[in-house]
C-alpha cells in the first residue's frame, strides 16, 4: 500500500515501533522534568539523580532499540511479502514531501538527543563521582562510612578526591571496581563489616598530599588533650604537649620530627603479618644517600623464605593516617569530647562513667541500643541519684539525646562495625599504633633498635588535675594513676576505650 506520494508508508508504523516511541516520549518527559526539578531545587537527592541520570537515559535507550527494531521487522515482513522486490535498504529522495519531512524530523531529533546524551552524560560523570553517590545511594552499606565522613576534618573533601584522585586511568579504575561492589551489594554478598585497609587504594602521594604537602611542613604541633576522670565529679585531666610533626625538603635543609618517615629524603618499607598492618615484623629504612638498614623484630622467628612470602608496602601517609574522614571514636573519648564541648553537664555525678558503661555494651541494633541507653541511664539516677534526677531533669535528658547521638555515628551494629573493627594508628593509646614499629623490639643486625623513647616524637610540656597544674621537666609523662613501666607496657594495653 502507498501514501498519497506513492510511496509505501513509514516502516515505523507499526506496533513494536509504536511501543518503542511511546517509552522514548515518556522518559524523554520525565528526563527533562527530574532534570529541572534536580536545577531548580538545588539539594541534592542520590535517588533523583539515579533516576534521572542513569535509569531513565537506559530506558530511553531501549525504547530507540524497540522503535528501530520495529521498522527492520516491518522490513523484513514487506520484503518477503514481496518476494524480494522491495530493496534491502529504504531510498530516500528528498524531492518527496514525506521523505523531506522523515530526514527532517529525524535529523531533529537527532539533534536534539544528541545534544541530551551530552548533557546527561556529563551529569551522570558528575553524579557517579558525588558525595551523595557514595555515601548514600547504597545506604545501608555505606552508611557507617558516610555517617563517620560527615562529622570528620575532611567533611567537604569530595569522596572521589581521596579514593580515586585525578586522571582517567584511576576513574576507569574505581568504575571497573565498583561494577563488582555494585553487584556484591544487589545479591548481598558484601563482607560485614567491610574490610580496611583499602588493598588498591591509591597512593597517598597522587592524593593526600595534593593538599598535605610534607614538604612544606615546620616545627611542632601544640595540642591540649582533655581526659574526664571516672569519679564522682568527672574531674578533668589535662595534658598539653608539643607533637614534633616536623617536614621540610632535602633540597632545602633537614627532614626532621614525624614527618621524617616520609617519602622525602628516606624510603621506609616493611611487612605485616596480618591484614590490618598491626603486626610489623619487619622494616627497612634507605636514606637519602643510599644506606640500608632492616630491622627485625625480637620475636618474629621469620627465616628469609616467610619474609618473601609476606607482602611489602612503602610507606605513606595513611599508615599512620589510617581514619582520616572515616573515623570511628572510642566511648571513653567520645563521652570527654562531649564534656569538654560543653554538650553535657559535668555537674551530673559519675557522668563519664555511666555513659561509658552504657556505650561499651553491645547491641542486637541501633533502635535497641538508643532505647537500652535512655532507659538505663535515667533509672541510675532515679534510683541512685534521686535528688539530682528531680532538680536536672533537662540536664539529665540532654545527656541522653547526646549519649544517644554518639552511639548512632559511631556503633553499627547492623554492619558489625565500632571503633575496635577499625584501628586508628595515629598516636598509641587506644591502637597500637606507632608502638608497630617503636617497641623497643624491632633490632637491626648491627644492633641499632628503632627506639621506643616517647620525647622521639613529642614532649610534655605540663599537666593538671582539676586546679592542680604541673610543669613537666624534661617532657617526661607522669601517669595520673600511678607509676608505669613504659619500657614494656603499651597504653593500649589497659586503655581499652570502655569503662575503668
Amino acid at each position: 500500500m502507498a501514501d498519497r506520494d506513492g510511496v509505501a508508508p513509514s516502516l515505523f508504523r507499526n506496533p513494536v515501533s509504536l511501543l518503542g516511541g511511546i517509552i522514548i516520549v515518556i522518559s524523554l518527559a520525565n528526563i527533562v522534568f527530574l532534570f529541572l526539578v534536580d536545577a531548580i531545587s538545588g539539594v541534592a537527592n542520590p535517588y533523583l539523580g539515579m533516576i534521572t541520570y542513569m535509569v531513565l537515559p537506559g530506558v530511553l535507550i531501549g525504547g530507540i532499540v524497540i522503535l528501530l527494531f520495529g521498522a527492520w521487522r516491518e522490513s523484513h515482513r514487506r520484503r518477503t511479502s514481496a518476494a524480494g522486490e522491495m530493496p534491502a535498504y529504504p531510498r530516500i529522495d528528498l524531492n518527496i514531501p514525506s521523505h523531506r519531512n522523515a530526514v527532517l524530523a529525524i535529523g531533529s531529533f537527532a539533534l536534539v538527543f544528541v545534544t541530551l546524551s551530552a548533557v546527561g552524560s556529563y551529569r551522570a560523570y558528575e553524579f557517579t563521582d558525588s558525595v551523595q553517590f557514595c555515601g548514600q545511594l547504597c545506604h545501608s552499606v555505606m552508611n557507617p562510612e558516610f555517617t563517620a565522613y560527615l562529622k570528620s576534618p575532611h567533611a567537604r573533601v569530595a569522596c572521589v578526591d581521596c579514593h580515586v584522585g585525578p586522571g582517567a586511568g584511576w576513574y576507569v579504575k574505581s568504575k571497573l571496581s565498583g561494577a563488582y561492589q555494585v553487584y556484591a551489594t544487589t545479591l548481598n554478598k558484601y563482607p560485614k563489616p567491610i574490610p580496611t585497609p583499602v588493598a588498591n587504594l591509591r597512593p597517598a602521594q597522587q592524593t593526600c598530599e595534593q593538599c598535605h604537602w610534607p614538604e612544606k611542613f615546620y616545627g611542632a604541633q601544640l595540642k591540649t588533650i582533655n581526659h574526664y576522670k571516672y569519679d564522682e565529679q568527672n574531674t578533668l585531666e589535662q595534658i598539653r604537649l608539643l607533637i614534633k610533626t616536623g617536614g621540610g625538603s632535602p633540597t632545602t635543609g633537614a627532614t626532621t620530627g614525624i614527618h621524617w618517615h616520609m617519602n622525602i629524603a628516606n624510603k621506609v618499607t616493611y611487612v605485616s603479618s596480618d591484614k590490618q598492618r598491626q603486626v610489623i615484623p619487619w622494616v627497612r629504612i634507605e636514606d637519602r644517600d643510599g644506606n640500608v638498614t632492616e630491622y627485625t623484630a625480637k620475636d618474629a622467628n621469620l627465616k628469609p623464605q616467610d619474609l618473601a612470602k609476606l607482602p611489602s608496602r612503602r610507606m605513606d601517609c595513611v599508615d599512620c593516617h589510617s581514619r582520616p574522614s572515616h573515623i570511628y571514636v572510642p566511648p571513653d573519648r567520645a563521652v570527654d569530647e562531649l564534656i569538654a564541648a560543653g554538650k553535657v553537664d559535668p555537674s551530673l555525678p559519675f557522668l563519664k562513667q555511666n555513659a561509658v558503661t552504657v556505650l561499651s555494651k553491645e547491641y542486637p541494633d541501633t533502635v535497641k541500643a538508643k532505647d537500652t541507653i535512655a532507659a538505663e541511664l535515667i533509672s541510675t539516677y532515679r534510683t541512685k541519684y534521686p535528688e539530682t534526677f528531680n532538680q536536672n531533669q533537662a540536664q539529665i535528658k540532654q545527656a541522653v539525646a547526646e549519649v544517644q547521638r554518639v552511639y548512632e555515628t559511631n556503633y553499627f551494629p547492623e554492619m558489625k562495625i565500632d571503633w575496635k573493627t577499625h584501628p586508628n594508628n595515629i598516636g598509641h593509646f587506644y591502637y597500637p599504633g606507632c608502638f608497630r614499629c617503636h617497641d623497643g623490639q624491632h633490632v637491626s643486625k648491627d644492633g641499632k633498635v628503632i627506639s621506643r623513647d616517647c620525647n622521639v616524637c613529642h614532649t610534655i610540656l605540663d599537666q593538671s588535675e582539676g586546679k592542680v597544674q604541673q610543669a613537666m621537666a624534661g617532657g617526661v609523662f607522669k601517669h595520673p594513676g600511678g607509676e608505669m613501666d613504659f619500657s614494656s607496657t603499651n597504653c593500649n594495653d589497659c586503655h581499652t576505650g570502655g569503662p575503668q
